[in-house]
């Protein structure tokens, strides 16, 4: 049997890599390896596809990474070196088929790896709970797809929308949290999901980023101001001394998690805008400020 890759050169990373670094890579490797996109050499793509949600699922998981770092793949195979100290089957011990792959990890014997058993899963179903919507690999090949258009708000809140699929008018719901590319699949065909762009705010997965303005005044003397959130304004409470470009976080004001409770945060980039004229009044009490070292 072929000696398995290291997860770190599968992802192409570091083994001091950050979470963000994992994440980033996997996003990258997954897109690139889908088999959709490899349909003249589906069997490599596959097996290729599959090693790199492997190798995600093990490195984006801290208690996983650890053992990996420590014993090598032998961290989840049976009676491996990650063993010891351990009794008893590993917590995850299953075996089955999902998608187009079948896993089957089982411990034997009293001892084996904490991991051992540990199921690594559908990679199709790995790939759309990180990219959100449904499976589209093998086994939607020949379900009819189309696409959808939303607003930015619709997006976030969900929609009931009514299209017309194959000459019969139907209503769809569309659930809170789907983003530009999220693929829902229906009982009949699958839904591509395309997201207009909003004026004010941006998103990132379940996070959303504004831009907010405030008087210099406001950020030298602190005090109130209203900021908007995809649940309508709030007001938010400025520092004294509050400097130009510094982040603030609103917990749970960002994006609905798709298909699981909780939502993301909004986060606030504070600008001290500088006005670019001034009265005499106005100038002369700057420099007087400037006179005092302000």
């Amino acid at each position: 049997m072929a000696a398995k890759s290291d997860y770190y050169d599968i992802l192409g990373v570091s083994k001091d890599a950050t979470q963000d670094e994992i994440k980033k890579a996997y996003r990258k490797q997954a897109l690139e390896w889908h088999p959709d996109k490899h349909k003249d050499n589906k069997e490599a793509a596959e097996k290729r596809f599959k090693e790199i949600n492997e190798a995600y699922q093990i490195l984006s998981d801290k208690e996983k990474r650890s053992a990996y770092d420590q014993f090598g793949h032998a961290a989840f195979s049976p009676g491996g070196r990650g063993s010891a100290g351990f009794t008893g089957k590993g917590p995850f011990g299953q075996s089955g088929r999902w998608g187009p792959f079948t896993y089957t990890y089982t411990t034997s014997g009293d001892e084996g790896s904490p991991f051992s058993g540990f199921d690594f899963g559908d990679p199709f179903d790995i790939f759309e709970s990180f990219f959100g919507g449904t499976a589209f690999g093998a086994h939607s090949a020949r379900i009819p797809r189309y696409g959808i258009t939303l607003d930015f708000m619709e997006a976030i809140r969900g929609v009931e929308k009514e299209v017309s699929i194959e000459g019969k008018k139907r209503k769809i719901k569309i659930p809170a949290g789907v983003n530009e590319g999220s693929r829902i699949r229906f009982d009949d065909f699958i839904l591509s999901i395309n997201v207009k762009p909003h004026e004010v705010f941006e998103r990132d997965g379940t996070d959303i980023y504004i831009r907010v303005s405030i008087p210099f005044s406001l950020a030298a003397l602190g005090g109130q101001v209203e900021v908007p959130t995809v649940d309508g304004e709030v007001e938010i409470r400025i520092r004294p001394g509050t400097q130009s470009g510094i982040m603030m976080r609103l917990r749970g004001k960002g994006v609905p998690v798709l298909r699981v409770r909780g939502r993301g945060d909004e986060y606030i980039r504070i600008v001290v805008s500088v006005p670019e004229k001034l009265t005499r009044e106005q100038r002369d009490l700057i420099e007087s400020l400037q006179k005092e070292g302000l």
